[in-house]
């Protein structure tokens, strides 16, 4: 039988993001995101200058969702945070805090997972969105990680597959760059892919055996493409930058809706679901929607807000454990390359 008011204070600070959400019995009461806008000026995210930003960031956005939330910190549950993966030092300052917390209140510490965060946020109580039903097929897409989980239940997940080189959004990301697009480039690259047509050029896919993704070579395909447009007539980019966007996108979307169709077909599968920052793209979206038609799926996709990095999600995690027991012990040390 489980406690009558479990309030969770989740906290995430795997990349840039300081996050800090405040969770009664698996619904949102407060989700605050702090963005670092410094990485801009350098096309990527610049680990030093993330950690002490979370610095900064972390006793006000702590302060701010407890705020929102109407909630006393006394009030608390527990305490989750993400121990990775991630970069090691933006991780370090979310789980020292954490623990520094849940030491000073005595309530129980909750390690999570940041990629099994991303899955669970479907599990979070929001009015209009469905819970997948076990099993289920999962793909995480962001800038760092590229997978398709088989979950069988909360706490057993198995990764099936995952890029050998580049993640998804740093394809993106690097074909924007080359564009001259701002960072992320994701988000202007889906905004004007709707804007262009998606089979005015063409772009190979890359051949990778089983469930498995590249994007290496699809990066250095598009640099090569633009090198030779551009000698040809210098302003290329600026003529077709809607075509261009929307010919990468269809290809990468094309990619991942290929293996999941495999994913699917192998593990006789038809409940899928999709989460990570590049799952806010509408172009993938849309190819799920357009997979319930095609190959009989269901598809789940979670609420914008829970695609990119939140603590909402971290919450959800911590909630779901606490129900079990499944408490760290305070000695629990970050982890950047925390596997699933």
């Amino acid at each position: 039988m489980s406690p009558l008011n479990v309030y969770i204070l989740g906290i995430e600070s795997s990349c840039d993001d300081t996050a800090a959400s405040v969770m009664l019995n698996g619904k949102i009461l407060s989700n605050i995101v702090a963005n670092q806008s410094i990485h801009e000026a350098y096309g990527g995210v610049v680990p030093e200058l993330a950690s002490r930003a979370h610095q900064q960031n972390i006793v006000p956005v702590v302060h701010e969702a407890l705020k929102r939330a109407n909630v006393d910190k006394s009030q608390l549950s527990a305490i989750a945070f993400t121990r990775g993966p991630g970069l090691m030092g933006s991780l370090l300052v979310g789980t020292s805090f954490a623990k520094s917390l849940a030491y000073g209140l005595d309530i129980p510490l909750i390690d999570v997972n940041h990629m099994s965060a991303h899955i669970l946020a479907h599990f979070i109580d929001e009015e209009g969105f469905n819970k997948p039903p076990f099993p289920f097929l999962a793909m995480t897409i962001s800038g760092g990680h590229t997978q398709i989980v088989k979950v069988n239940n909360y706490f057993d997940m198995k990764v099936i597959g995952e890029t050998i080189d580049d993640a998804v959004g740093e394809a993106f990301d690097k074909s924007g760059k080359l564009l001259g697009l701002g960072y992320p480039a994701g988000p202007e690259i889906d905004k004007r892919a709707k804007l262009g047509n998606p089979k005015a050029f063409k772009f190979t896919k890359p051949k990778v055996d089983g469930l498995n993704f590249s994007f290496s070579g699809l990066k250095t395909a598009i640099l090569y493409f633009i090198q030779k447009e551009t000698e040809n007539n210098p302003k290329f980019i600026e003529e077709h930058l809607n075509d261009i966007c929307a010919s990468i996108q269809y290809t990468i979307i094309g990619i991942l809706i290929d293996k999941l169709k495999l994913a699917s077909k192998q593990t006789c599968i038809k409940h899928i679901a999709i989460g990570g920052g590049v799952s806010a793209n509408s172009g993938i979206r849309q190819a799920l929607k357009d997979g319930e038609k095609k190959f009989g799926w269901t598809t789940y996709v979670p609420k914008f807000e829970f695609t990119t990095d939140n603590a909402a999600m971290i919450a959800i995690v911590g909630y779901l454990k606490y129900l079990e027991g499944d408490f760290s012990k305070n000695d629990v040390v970050a982890s950047s390359r925390l596997k699933i």
